[in-house]
């Protein structure tokens, strides 16, 4: 296992500036995942990590050393890329075995290394046949085996599931973070799906226009967002204009609008630096819709008009109306969904909401 370390890292495309002065830390064993949508940067760091870009600026350090000018096959790095790239000409045993092919590894330790590699992605029985007999989600397992073969001190991933079926991806995002817990190794992963960074991932580097916006837990940076940008890409936001009123050891009081006074935890204020505009970010899935005269004790309420319905299974989003605003509510379904035209009643606790400064 390695550390990889990012120190102030620019790279430009002629006078187009992909990655902004970007400084990162990522720990020994960790699951990093890169987020953010496309253009943002994520795989241009990923691909200079790599060794396949060289950065403009800055340093790249792996196990604390200097690999600025260390070529992609002195790295000892293991890559899977979206498609895979397995030679169809190829058996899946000579592809698991191909990156050993330039590495002081015998005969004998080159099979077992590849059996290993097989066992360990559920797939022992495969090594005969070619990549076109197998399914897309084996062909992904296939790959994964062939980066850790080589037993790398960083495994990068770079949308390795997007090619793959919903019902396929979910499947393979656990068995994914369980070969890596299994051999602890330290990985980057790329992605721009927000469910597959916040279950998969140790921590998350959230991108947007080439910057870093917010580095943290799936917990931190869903549940407390540093911007706007993280609010609004992390799942479905409301975003209220707000004014804080005062700041204190509980927490940031704020008039917000459409339902008034709100006290915002202090770990969920942390942006908010005191008296002045601000914004309320209420979750869609924290916005609980009611029927009208529903007691809601220690809830901030205000009423609402049902205006679109949508239909999700075990959940509804809901699009409502209160006052001049249209809001989003994601609820699960406890018997029949409220129907569009229905007047309720919205609500949700303080502990739940989120407050951003104005800048």
């Amino acid at each position: 296992m390695s550390s990889v370390t990012l120190s102030n890292i620019v790279k430009r495309f002629g006078t187009f500036t992909a990655v902004h002065q970007t400084t990162l830390e990522i720990p020994d064993g960790a699951f990093v995942t890169l987020l953010g949508p496309s253009g943002c940067g994520k795989t241009t760091n990923l691909r200079m990590i790599a060794g396949l870009l060289d950065p403009t600026e800055g340093e790249i350090l792996v196990g604390g050393k200097r690999v600025n000018d260390v070529p992609i096959h002195k790295r000892n790095l293991g890559i899977v890329f979206q498609n895979y790239a397995l030679f169809p000409h190829k058996t899946v045993a000579e592809n698991v075995a191909f990156g050993l092919k330039y590495r002081d590894v015998s005969k004998a330790d080159v099979k077992k290394r590849v059996q290993d590699a097989l066992d360990l992605v559920q797939l022992p029985d495969v090594g005969d046949r070619y990549p076109k007999a197998l399914s897309g989600g084996q062909q992904q397992r296939i790959a994964l085996a062939r980066a850790i073969v080589v037993q790398p001190d960083v495994l990068l991933l770079d949308e390795p599931l997007s090619a793959l079926d919903a019902n396929l991806r979910e499947d393979m995002r656990v068995e994914l973070k369980r070969i890596q817990d299994r051999i602890g190794v330290t990985t980057v992963f790329v992605t721009h799906d927000q469910s597959e960074a916040l279950a998969m991932s140790d921590q998350i580097v959230v991108m947007s226009n080439g910057r870093v916006e917010q580095v943290g837990t799936p917990q931190d940076v869903y549940n407390r967002p540093a911007s706007e940008f993280v609010a609004n890409f992390l799942g479905a936001s409301n975003i209220l204009p707000a004014r804080c009123l005062s700041r204190g050891p509980d927490g940031a009081l704020l008039d917000a609008e459409l339902f008034g006074q709100v006290t915002v935890p202090a770990d969920k204020a942390e942006t908010v630096p005191g008296e002045g505009p601000a914004k309320l970010v209420l979750r869609a899935e924290k916005l609980l819709l009611m029927a009208e005269g529903t007691a809601a004790d220690g809830m901030v309420t205000a009423p609402a008009t049902v205006e679109t319905v949508d239909y999700q299974g075990q959940t509804v989003r809901y699009f409502i109306r209160v006052g001049d605003r249209q809001l989003q509510a994601i609820n699960l379904i406890d018997g029949h969904p409220f129907e569009e035209g229905t007047g309720v009643q919205v609500g949700f606790r303080p502990k739940d909401c989120s407050a951003l400064g104005q800048g």
